[in-house]
């Protein structure tokens, strides 16, 4: 079973590139973080002739996400629960049934927080302690369980080609590290560490300064698995070529394959 996570910064500008890297990687189940675009503008039918169920939390212009996948999509939760009043499409959850049974799986846009300090790095802040909390009572049912997104962190130096250049940042700083090893600390196993310990593998490059043609590279999109999940974990890749296509998104797909 595959599953995937990418970010494709706009779904209207993207969708020529979604369609190709969907028939050649042929994922079972994709996250999709910053389609931009509201529910009824979301190119259902075109993803759904390559055989895909959707669900989508959309938001006009900003954020929105969307789960694509194989196997009948149930039990949908829209929004992280914690504060009813927070209007940003950042979180979609979803049950999907495959013959190894039910997995549950959670995508996810983290928000960005910068400028920080300020107020939207307080609201990133505020929303990982949703998602932890959230993510806590979620691993309470013990089964196949995974948080996959663009968390707009950077766990270590070694996600970064140039760690120094980030130390201000709100996806660098030293509470949001600590945010997401709180996280990590539920019990969750961070799959591309859990296989692969090699510096240089970044997930996102800027279209400023070369950096894609310098590899001047992060590492922000992550797969967060329950025990359940990741007892299941055979491999994971980074599908790279993606952000050498005409009009890229900034950031490219990552995958993990479990056990049926």
């Amino acid at each position: 079973m595959l599953i995937a996570t990418w970010n494709v910064n706009s779904i209207k500008s993207r969708l020529d590139l979604l369609v190709r890297w969907l028939q050649e990687a042929r994922p079972d189940v994709v996250c999709l973080q910053e389609i931009k675009c509201v529910d009824d503008a979301f190119p259902r039918a075109e993803i759904e002739a390559l055989g895909y169920n959707v669900a989508v939390h959309g938001q006009k212009t900003y954020n929105g996400v969307g789960v694509l996948s194989r196997a009948p999509i149930e039990d949908v939760l829209i929004g992280l629960p914690g504060d009813d009043a927070d209007e940003q499409a950042r979180f979609l959850e979803v049950v999907v049934s495959t013959d190894a049974g039910a997995v549950r799986i959670g995508g996810l846009y983290l928000p960005n927080g910068n400028p920080a300090p300020g107020p939207k790095y307080d609201y990133k802040l505020g929303w990982m302690e949703r998602l932890r909390a959230h993510a806590e009572a979620r691993l309470s049912l013990e089964e196949p369980f995974i948080l996959a997104g663009d968390y707009n962190v950077i766990p270590a130096r070694a996600d970064a080609k140039r760690p120094d250049s980030w130390v201000d940042d709100a996806l660098f700083l030293p509470q949001t590290r600590a945010a997401w090893r709180r996280l990590l600390a539920l019990g969750f196993t961070e799959a591309l560490r859990a296989t692969d310990e090699a510096d240089g593998v970044y997930t996102f490059w800027d279209y400023q300064a070369g950096a894609w043609q310098k590899n001047n590279g992060i590492r922000i999109d992550h797969l967060l698995l329950s025990p359940q999940a990741a007892d299941r974990l055979l491999a994971v890749r980074v599908d790279k070529h993606v952000r050498s296509w005409e009009r890229p998104s900034d950031h490219v797909p990552v995958v993990i394959e479990l056990a049926a």
